[in-house]
């Protein structure tokens, strides 16, 4: 079993990956452990005996900030703001969503700057490495004050309260301790805070996004390719001269993956009757291009926010100073997010163009792929799916970041409403795998009337793993079930096909 251990160093996203998809252990180094503990040190002194109010170490939350405490009622502040928080509602998001937000928040808390129990961290580890996954609401946030409501649940297992998934089993929290011997966190000042406040709701999205993009691009790309094909496109709009000259990266990267992938093909060397292709084809660098430039774009984002404290107040023990600011404010997060979507939306709507023009009956093919239409509707209606999808796309990319609204008595008065920007492009990117199963079904079905020709290795080794998953189309036939074994493959199988 592998071991991640959380230093000080900078995490990628790739090694992120690594281990949410592997069977890793994730533990505290020493220096995140003695960082922890000095500032849990700092905070109880900074505390004791002293009438210097602290936002929500010794005062209530948001407009409250200026109602004191005693000191004597300082963890019953911490736990009661947990339980006033957990007002999530809506849908339970998906539990490996859940598992990033344990890893994450466990890694904004292991910096030393939130004055935590090392034993709070340390919980937060032992769910993540055990499965223990509370259950989290998708709706509540705001995206402001930290993912208030939606870090509540996932927080309130740890005092043996509210709800976990084990195993893939739904059981009270307390119950779950209990089997595990495990006592609740008592919390200490700050701590509800420290737990409540921050942006991992959204960066667990975000991650999550950018990770799933780069698969989406790869498998759009792959079957942009084989669409080519299948509708006799040309192939010297992907020339490395005329690509170069526009000087943008995405659009150079993806023209030279098209070659590669084209490399050897028969099909793609066939002498054309056509000059030009449509858009959807011959644009294809410069669409797929911009959105692999944004999805860089993006992924550096997220990468700098794992990697980030955002919880509030910020302290600072060698300094001797705690800090009142604004860290949980998910702005950077809620503009990426929705820029993503779009983006990724794109590569969907380009899809469903290709797939129009492969049923169109054109270059060749017969109306809608089938051999007798008329008789058969063969491909007709998986388009207007598709279409379908694509539209709720284009509404669910109408941006979340441009909206706000009071909250707290005026004073959390500007939010980034970057949960609600989250929670779309999770939907938006479910979307686009639907698209591109379509695209693949009916590029797939397309090239058969290229045959025998061949196309390249790469290209006839995914026609074929692809075969064994959904069959040709001779006559007609139930369609659902051919098109979520398309949209599975594309999903988990399809990029990582390299030759």
């Amino acid at each position: 079993m592998n071991t991640f251990t959380i230093t000080k160093e900078y995490i990628t996203l790739d090694q992120l990956q690594d281990v949410l998809s592997t069977n890793t252990i994730v533990e505290l180094s020493q220096e995140c452990k003695e960082a922890v503990e000095k500032c849990r040190n700092y905070l109880d002194q900074a505390v004791s005996g002293r009438e210097e109010l602290i936002y929500g170490v010794n005062t209530g939350f948001g407009s409250l900030c200026n109602t004191a405490i005693s000191e004597d009622q300082l963890s019953l502040l911490q736990v009661n703001l947990v339980r006033s928080h957990a007002c999530g509602a809506g849908k339970e998001i998906d539990p490996e969503i859940v598992r990033i937000m344990l890893l994450l928040k466990a890694i904004g808390l292991s910096k030393g700057h939130s004055g935590v129990q090392l034993a709070t961290v340390e919980r937060l580890l032992y769910f993540f490495n055990n499965d223990i996954l509370p259950v989290v609401y998708e709706q509540g946030s705001l995206g402001a004050s930290g993912d208030l409501a939606p870090l509540a649940h996932l927080s309130l297992p740890l005092l043996g309260e509210g709800e976990v998934l084990e195993k893939g089993q739904r059981k009270s929290a307390g119950e779950v301790l209990q089997s595990h011997n495990l006592e609740p966190i008592v919390l200490q000042s700050k701590e509800g805070l420290a737990l409540l406040n921050g942006t991992q709701f959204m960066s667990s999205f975000g991650l999550w996004s950018v990770l799933r993009g780069r698969e989406i691009l790869q498998g759009a790309n792959k079957i942009g390719a084989i669409s080519l094909e299948a509708y006799d496109g040309r192939k010297n709009p992907f020339n490395e001269n005329v690509n170069a000259i526009r000087c943008q990266e995405g659009q150079m990267v993806v023209a030279a993956e098209f070659r590669r992938l084209l490399a050897g093909s028969e099909l793609i060397d066939r002498v054309k009757v056509n000059v030009q292709d449509p858009y959807s084809f011959r644009c294809v660098p410069q669409v797929h291009g911009a959105s692999f430039d944004a999805l860089s774009y993006v992924f550096q984002i997220i990468e700098k926010e794992v990697n980030a404290v955002t919880d509030n107040p910020t302290i600072f023990p060698d300094e001797d100073e705690v800090v009142s600011a604004g860290n949980f404010h998910g702005q950077p997060l809620a503009l990426s997010m929705d820029f993503l979507a779009i983006a990724i939306a794109e590569l969907g709507s380009i899809s469903e163009r290709r797939t129009y023009k492969l049923i169109s009956g054109t270059r060749d093919l017969p109306a809608f792929l089938v051999t007798n239409p008329g008789l058969n509707s063969g491909y007709m209606i998986p388009q207007y799916a598709q279409a379908s999808i694509v539209s709720q796309n284009k509404q669910l990319c109408t941006p979340a970041s441009v909206d706000t609204i009071d909250s707290s008595n005026g004073q959390e008065d500007h939010v980034s409403m970057g949960a609600n920007a989250a929670t779309k492009l999770y939907r938006v990117i479910d979307n686009v795998f639907s698209i591109l199963g379509i695209e693949l079904m009916n590029a797939s079905q397309a090239i058969e009337f290229r045959r025998p020709g061949k196309s390249s290795p790469v290209l006839e080794e995914i026609l074929h793993l692809f075969r064994k998953e959904v069959p040709l189309t001779e006559n007609d036939t139930y369609m659902h079930p051919r098109m979520e074994a398309s949209k599975n493959f594309v999903k988990n199988e399809l990029w990582k096909i390299n030759l």
